[in-house]
């Protein structure tokens, strides 16, 4: 249909490219003198340099970000993750150097620079500050070690980030990188079925968050709504939220950047492996969870160079159900009576009922190579990562206005008479007593929806790369090929539906009543009737009617369905950097060049059939139903028969001999982005720290393609952005630091909100819209942050920012309202219909603050006994204001909402001991209600209200957690985890707290097994 024929080529042509320079740069740095390294370079021109690495004494591991100066000199530098570092420009003399690391006491040394490099190896200790001390070695404390490296990362860093190093990854039980994350200051999460997926970056939408591997930027297989939930925590070495963007960042990162650091064999001295296995208990449906990985690495040393390589490997699987229920509200156009301007009505209430089995697991392997020169670099790495649900679900949606169009229209107030009119149902009308919120409605229909999904995300990602030190210049160069899979593929699907209403309701009675009370926000109640239609033509309640099946039901519609969206991209950047003096004062040149090409392909084939009685197939529910009670615990007001996945898919293959699969064209659609972009940027190093300043460029060139019924659509558009910006860092002295940020950047519409056409997904009842049109959300912004580093490991950070933000993009979500998507004998007018579109103006300002601390150092001060030093806290809290404006639609005036995912507030609670091999930790999260989309509005019976009631909202999401550890010998650790203890709920509502429209809860979940490093 739109395949493009370049893209193989273009796809062979980048690959040879890069293996050929993988290729070639080894032979040439071989080939090349060793004079030509920068160190070398700049012992020939006559400059004295210092070489080494920085290791931590006992363990030889090394201290990667550590600072090595020569303060009378104004020289710094910072280690690299192989713990090497180099200072150049030295005039000949003997100099004091000073190394720093957060957690150790400086380390000082006198070296004597002459005509020859000289090199400093140095190991830090607790208890060593100068030669001649007796070296102490403790015990491991992988927490205190973890801050230490974290708190160290971040005070060298030339930008505001934010890191989880070293073992903090698995210290907790996050399996997947948004939960891990989840626990830094400003980092708030939403989640899916309990489990953290998306992140909200100081307030921040989650499009307006970058993802990465290694610096290279990676397409969610959703798209630019990055999700972490298929990136398992054992994959990372370190994680480094970028929240300060500067000019080498890619223009679409405008709150932030969270960068996957993946292990390299260099990390480590030699030989080293990591193993953990562990199994778990889910309370919700007494179901089993399981968790392992194991990383390998080493390095070996050739004639020509050494080679590292690094395998891991990790799975995490979890049996699951859910307790679900969900009510959908409506303005009623026909409901007149006084007080209706205010009233919105659930239209319908139902029970998602779940039994899944989810899973994360990864593959992934580095090589590395370093020549013996030891100025160049080379690399390939290749990640595979994925997420995947296994689902049954029971969906049981009680269809309180099937009769609408029935509802009395009077305008004058009445006598309440719980016996509706003649033929109507009682619906929206206040004359019964009914509520909206509780009330009894007669006749109505029952649609049973039986679904088998296959769900999974994939990202596969590689990268081949090198860095090279050539005199004084450094040269960095990376090509990348990523495929991102969303299969949202569902097997089978049956629909069983009552019959139907019949003229009058002469068929009611083979229909249920219903009476529902969703006062309780936390629980939405049901009692199921027989109906009784009597002389007159009005309806009754009657017998109370407990197992659902006992109504009768006939399947009126079966669906197979092959879904997958495919993102291919494809990456090739240079970066250069010049390092030289300018009026006596230090400066680096960066620039660099890149390109992007990527293409997301959404295709659907399906089986969709509302004529059952072609397929040969039994009609009757008992024909798939299975025995076993409800697994889950929420109470539900009526019993059911779970189905089988085997008979059902049966079903579904006696209806393939008869039905193949068809194209779904209206659901096609292909976009292509291709970026080329360019950037230079400065740092100026002073006495009293530096500034960095810089800008960026990017032309963007659009291409989407979808249908209109059979007729093929192509839009294309381009234009150029540019995002300068300005850092400027203060070393107030050795443990404060002041930052100031001035940037700029545009979240661009993500590759589905640029398709040109509507798509349905009839397993959802949902539709969702392109706009090929949206223009990208311009934001520029300020930071101010002040940060204290105090001894040994404690961090304080406060901190102020601001962006301002035109064109804000909302997605809109409302009732479709249009018979144009009735097709296939399918009434999707009453779908819920998503699109996007550009606002007005918006800001977002926030306060955000973070401190950390151990009592250790204050234990002989206090006159504490020595066992009360484990103790130590983390806390970290986000304080946000945020306003936007949407558009002023046809009798609709613009409104002022808040930035869609943006809380109020959000904060981290963390206590935890460690000492004598015990490690604990308790973690509490919570952030405050945020927008999750803005609602439809529209004049509703003569009044400008929300369709669907308003806006949608995300209820306020608190979290507990805990783990406990002990290392039984220096290599083995028991672990114990506990997950999700507050139980809380995923809730959903619109307008206000009280109108619930999703509740879900999953069940406390613990585990134990063992950890072990050798």
């Amino acid at each position: 249909m739109f395949a493009s024929p370049a893209r193989p080529v273009r796809a062979r042509l980048l690959a040879r490219a890069l293996l050929l320079g993988c290729a070639a740069w080894p032979a040439a740095v071989i080939a090349a003198p060793a004079a030509e390294g920068s160190a070398a370079d700049a012992v020939a021109r006559g400059e004295g340099v210092l070489t080494g690495t920085v290791t931590q004494g006992g363990s030889g591991e090394y201290l990667d970000g550590a600072s090595v100066s020569i303060p009378a000199l104004r020289l710094e530098t910072a280690a690299d993750r192989s713990g090497r570092y180099t200072l150049t420009g030295i005039p000949a003399g003997t100099f004091e150097v000073v190394v720093r690391y957060v957690g150790f006491p400086d380390l000082r040394r006198q070296v004597t620079i002459g005509a020859e490099a000289q090199t400093l190896d140095v190991a830090l200790t607790p208890a060593a500050e100068s030669e001649g001390e007796e070296i102490v070695v403790r015990g491991s404390r992988p927490i205190a070690e973890s801050e230490a490296a974290a708190l160290q990362l971040q005070r060298t860093s030339p930008a505001l980030v934010s890191v989880i190093a070293s073992d903090s990854v698995g210290r907790l039980p996050d399996q997947n990188v948004a939960q891990a994350v989840s626990r830094l200051p400003g980092v708030g999460v939403q989640r899916d079925q309990g489990q953290a997926r998306y992140i909200n970056l100081r307030g921040a939408p989650i499009n307006w968050t970058t993802l990465s591997f290694d610096g290279i930027n990676v397409v969610s297989p959703e798209g630019r709504d990055a999700r972490f939930d298929s990136i398992p925590s054992a994959i990372a070495s370190q994680i480094v939220v970028r929240k300060a963007v500067t000019p080498d960042m890619t223009g679409e990162t405008i709150a932030g950047n969270v960068d996957i650091i993946t292990r390299s064999a260099f990390d480590y001295p030699g030989f080293r492996g990591q193993a953990k296995g562990g199994v778990g208990h889910v309370e919700l449906g007494k179901k089993t969870e399981y968790e392992a990985y194991l990383v390998l690495s080493d390095r070996f040393q050739t004639g020509i160079g050494e080679f590292g390589i690094v395998s891991s490997g990790s799975i995490y699987r979890r049996g699951m159900v859910t307790d679900n229920f969900e009510t959908d509200f409506e303005a009623v156009d026909r409901d007149q009576r006084p007080g209706f301007a205010d009233r919105i009505w659930a239209r319908e209430t139902e029970n998602k009922l779940y039994r899944l089995t989810r899973k994360n697991y990864s593959l992934s392997s580095r090589l590395d190579f370093r020549p013996n020169d030891g100025n160049s670099r080379l690399f390939a790495e290749t990640i595979y990562s994925a997420f995947q649900d296994d689902e049954q679900r029971n969906n049981y949606i009680f269809d309180l206005d099937d009769q609408q169009s029935r509802v009395p229209n009077g305008t004058a107030a009445c006598t309440v008479n719980a016996t509706p009119a003649a033929g109507t149902t009682g619906y929206a009308d206040v004359c019964t007593g009914n509520t909206p919120l509780a009330g009894t409605v007669y006749g109505i229909d029952l649609n049973s929806n039986f679904l088998v999904r296959a769900y999974k995300q994939s990202v596969f990602t590689n990268t081949v790369g090198g860095d090279h030190e050539l005199g004084d210049w450094t040269v960095k160069w990376r090509g990348n090929y990523s495929r991102s899979i969303d299969d949202r593929s569902a097997p089978g699907q049956l629909n069983y539906d009552s019959p139907g209403f019949g003229t009058n309701g002469a068929n009611a009675g083979n229909r249920l009543t219903v009476g529902y009370d969703l006062t309780d926000p936390q629980l939405a109640k049901v009692q199921l009737f027989r109906t009784i239609r009597n002389a007159n033509g009005t309806f009754s309640r009657g017998a109370r009617v407990t197992a659902i099946e006992d109504f009768p039901r006939t399947l009126t519609r079966l669906r197979s369905l092959k879904a997958k969206d495919v993102t291919e991209a494809y990456t090739a950047k240079l970066d250069v950097t010049r390092e030289m003096e300018l009026f006596a004062t230090p400066v680096t040149f960066a620039g660099g060049v890149r390109y992007d090409d990527r293409t997301k392909t959404s295709r659907e084939y399906a089986i969709d059939t509302t004529n059952i009685s072609t397929l040969g197939v039994a009609t009757g529910y008992d024909a798939i139903a299975t025995t076993g009670g409800f697994q889950g615990e929420i109470p539900l007001g009526y019993t059911f028969q779970y189905f089988d996945r085997d008979k059902l898919l049966a079903l579904v293959d006696k209806a393939k001999a008869v039905l193949p699969y068809s194209f779904v064209r209206a659901n096609y659609y292909k976009v292509q982005e291709k970026v080329y972009s360019a950037y230079a940027m400065a740092t100026v190093t002073t006495g009293w720290g530096n500034v960095i300043g810089g800008a960026r460029v990017e032309h963007i060139r659009n291409d989407s393609a979808a249908f209109a019924n059979t007729t093929p659509i192509d839009v294309k558009s381009e234009q150029t952005l540019v995002y300068p910006s300005l850092h400027l860092n203060w070393d107030v002295n050795q443990q404060m630091k002041a930052r100031l940020s001035f940037n700029t950047g545009a979240a661009r519409p993500d590759y589905d909100q640029l398709r040109p056409n509507l798509t349905f997904n009839d397993a959802n009842l949902t539709i969702s819209g392109g706009n090929p049109e949206a223009k990208p959300e311009k934001a520029k912004g300020v930071d101010l942050y002040v940060e204290y580093y105090t001894m040994p490991r404690g961090f304080l950070s406060v901190g102020v920012f601001y962006k301002d933000v035109t064109d804000v993009l909302f997605d809109s979500v409302g009732t479709f309202g249009r018979t144009t998507l009735n097709i296939g004998g399918v009434d999707r007018s009453q779908y819920q219909y998503a699109t996007i579109t550009n606002g007005g103006d918006g800001y977002i300002l926030g306060l955000e603050a973070a401190i950390q601390q151990q009592l250790d150092p204050f234990v002989a001060d206090l006159d504490l006994p020595d066992w009360m030093g484990g103790f130590g806290v983390q806390l970290n809290a986000t304080l946000n204001k945020s306003r936007a404006t949407t558009l002023p639609v046809g009798v609709v005036p613009a409104r002022k909402v808040p930035l869609p995912g943006a809380s109020d507030a959000v904060y981290n609670l963390i206590g935890y001991y460690e000492k004598y091999g015990f490690s604990a930790r308790v973690s509490y999260q919570n952030r405050s209600p945020w927008l999750d989309a803005i609602g439809s509005f529209d004049n509703v019976g003569g009044v400008v209200r929300g369709v669907d009631g308003g806006d949608f909202y995300w209820a306020k999401d608190d979290e507990l957690d805990a783990s406990l550890r002990y290392a039984i010998t220096p290599n083995i650790e028991v672990y114990a985890d506990f997950a999700n203890l507050l139980n809380g709920p995923g809730r959903r509502y619109v307008r206000s707290s009280r109108y619930t429209i999703e509740h879900e809860t999953f069940g406390r979940r613990y585990t134990g097994g063992v950890r072990v490093t050798f």
